[in-house]
């Protein structure tokens, strides 16, 4: 049974499909009301501290969700659109790479992004693939 985690609020729910009732629109959160929700093949439980950056299939960022302000100092409007690895200046980009071309999780690697004062920052970061027809990824990062 496929496993849905909110990227604003990491809420976990099950679903058969992923839709909300009947229809083809994709299932909302029912905690916070975020857009839609991001499959996951195994159940993860994020860190309180822990924020995600959901990207689409080229790395651009196409939502930000709780903890990535106070772990970076950006806003969703700041990195809205951006190529992730530039926008949070990535000390080792790889790791996507790997996760889009093979559709394969990528947990616990240990990298320094770049926070918007310009301060280095030791994070473990999570990688995840979209397994929609859209691909893309999801980016959880926790501070070290």
């Amino acid at each position: 049974m496929p496993v849905f985690i909110c990227p604003n609020c990491k809420r976990r729910s099950v679903d058969l499909d992923g839709y909300e009732g009947f229809s083809t629109q994709a299932a909302l959160c029912r905690e916070c009301g975020f857009g839609f929700l991001f499959e996951l093949l195994e159940d993860y439980y994020p860190a309180p501290g822990t924020g995600f950056v959901v990207c689409d299939a080229e790395r651009r960022v196409l939502a930000v969700g709780r903890g990535v302000f106070e772990l970076t100092g950006y806003r969703d409007t700041d990195l809205m659109g951006r190529d992730v690895a530039e926008a949070l200046a990535l000390s080792d980009p790889s790791p996507l790479e790997v996760v889009r071309e093979w559709g394969v999780r990528k947990l616990g690697q240990e990298l320094e992004i770049r926070t918007r004062a310009g301060l280095a920052k030791s994070v473990t970061a999570d990688f995840f693939p979209a397994y929609d027809d859209d691909g893309g990824l999801m980016l959880a990062l926790t501070p070290r």
